[in-house]
């Protein structure tokens, strides 16, 4: 009995070694290239029946036939910097990091160097030669070249750009008849299989393997819903493809989250559907138009609803701050309103009202409905066009600046200064240090935030900041509502008060 049950397991723990190595080597991935998925389970257990041992069925095929046609498709881009700039180059790597501002599309280090050369990848989209790519790869450049896959070099001309999706369309002169990558129609399920082609760090034509990991990541912003892959890609496959099995474009590739800069699996892909509509309006115009309210936005919490007496803290998105003479301004939408819904849809969260508004053409006029000053209302908009973001960042040492400036410590965890006596706002109080165990920490706060307004009342000093907090207290509430400026936005915080 023991011998058998000795056999049963060595003859287990050899098929699930021979498993494991069937997988290291890559060989039973192929039958989701030549027929339905459930074909390669069949092909991998008929291979080993645990009933009659080790079959002469032979095993899965790989993924040569798909690379042989989509291959052809990619090509290499290398982009010569026209001018000095502060940022790094960003093709794919760099290091690890929950800011989303700080998540490396590129390398890290050194900043662009007149006459730098940037390497990275692209696809065609047509045969007549327009090729997409990744709008880091190609800015600044003065100079782009395209080297297909059969080792030929042709000069290529920037069509337009698109920073806020990170993509670019580019035209290859001197050729014709290029061969195409199509664009996928529907968005890939979690768990397919996804083939990446690239350049990276100059090795051109490079395939590697692996599956959709997640979905609808957030991490660059409002207008991409980034797909993750496990396929390794790394600097240079930057705005080159990844495929499904069918030969279609699932997303083009552009960033990497790596603790060491290199590949460790975590690869975002932007969604065929956001690059074929960008490449659509480039080719039409060269630029993108996007609608504009002149809002900053921020998704609701319990917090800041029970701040603004309000029953539901789930659903709506809160007005921060509104740009003087935006369409918000003139249609009268003021910081504190509540946005429940726009052109009759719910509004969910910032990223989908932002990307909602973004997506119709300047000049249509929306209804929208929200609560303002603890009414219901709907109210019309015309949307204008979103402006070219403005540059207004403090520099490091200016913050270290701020936090050095001293003030009085209060029991909440922070010190205050007005904001006019550091020649930063003519209303407001900064935050000059605080204690990252403190209750301002734990709320959202940070040294160098403006604080504007508690529960709706102008703040000059700190005393006027203190009595704020107090006033709201003797309330009977348990949060205050304070409006705060930084460096990238405007937003509301809730501190607790009780």
């Amino acid at each position: 009995m023991t011998d058998q049950r000795s056999g049963g397991r060595m003859r287990r723990a050899i098929f699930a070694a021979t498993i494991l190595a069937v997988a290291i080597l890559g060989a039973g991935t192929a039958a989701w290239v030549a027929g339905p998925r459930v074909a390669a389970w069949r092909d991998l257990y008929n291979w080993y029946n645990p009933s009659v041992g080790f079959q002469s069925a032979a095993l899965p095929v790989g993924f040569e036939d798909l690379v042989d046609r989509v291959k052809p498709s990619v090509v290499g881009v290398r982009a010569k910097v026209g001018q000095d700039t502060d940022e790094a180059e960003r093709p794919l790597g760099g290091g690890p990091s929950a800011n989303p501002s700080d998540l490396p599309r590129g390398n890290p280090g050194a900043p662009r160097r007149h006459g730098a050369t940037n390497q990275g990848s692209g696809f065609f989209i047509s045969s007549d030669g327009y090729a997409m790519t990744t709008n880091h790869l190609i800015e600044h450049s003065e100079k782009i070249e395209v080297t297909t896959d059969d080792g030929k070099t042709y000069a290529a001309k920037l069509v337009g750009a698109d920073p806020k999706t990170d993509l670019a369309l580019l035209k290859i002169d001197g050729g014709t008849d290029f061969p195409v990558a199509p664009m996928a129609d529907k968005a890939p399920r979690i768990g397919e299989w996804v083939l990446a082609v690239g350049n990276p760090f100059g090795l051109g034509g490079t395939v590697t393997a692996g599956i959709v990991s997640a979905r609808a990541r957030d991490i660059f912003g409002p207008y991409n819903d980034f797909i993750q892959i496990d396929a390794p890609v790394n600097q240079g496959n930057s705005g080159g493809p990844t495929f499904d099995v069918t030969g279609k474009v699932i997303g083009v590739n552009s960033a990497i989250f790596s603790p060491t800069g290199g590949s460790v699996g975590i690869g975002f892909a932007i969604p065929a559907a956001t690059a074929r509509t960008i490449a659509d309006k480039l080719k039409d115009k060269g630029t993108i138009s996007r609608g504009w309210i002149g809002i900053e936005v921020q998704s609701m919490s319990p917090e800041i609803a029970e701040g603004l007496g309000l029953d539901k803290p789930e659903h709506g998105v809160l007005v921060a701050d509104t740009e003087p003479d935006s369409p918000a301004a003139k249609a009268g939408i003021a910081p504190g309103d509540v946005i429940t819904s726009l052109a009759g849809q719910p509004a969910s969260d910032d990223r989908d009202l932002t990307r909602r508004v973004g997506n119709m053409p300047p000049g249509t006029t929306i209804e929208l409905g929200l609560i303002h000053q603890n009414q219901e209302k709907a109210i019309s908009v015309t949307l204008g066009e979103l402006p070219t973001p403005r540059i207004e960042n403090r520099s490091s040492a200016e913050k270290k600046d701020l936090v050095a400036a001293g003030g009085d410590k209060p029991n909440i965890g922070m010190t205050l200064m007005p904001a006019d006596k550091l020649g930063l706002a003519a209303q407001g109080v900064v935050v000059t240090d605080l204690d990252p165990a403190g209750v301002a920490a734990e709320s959202g706060l940070s040294a160098g935030d403006v604080i504007l307004d508690v529960g709706g009342n102008g703040v000059k000093t700190p005393a006027d900041f203190y009595n704020a907090l107090s006033g709201v207290h003797s309330l009977g509430k348990r949060v205050a509502l304070a409006r705060v400026k930084s460096s990238e936005a405007t937003r509301f915080v809730a501190i607790p008060v009780g």
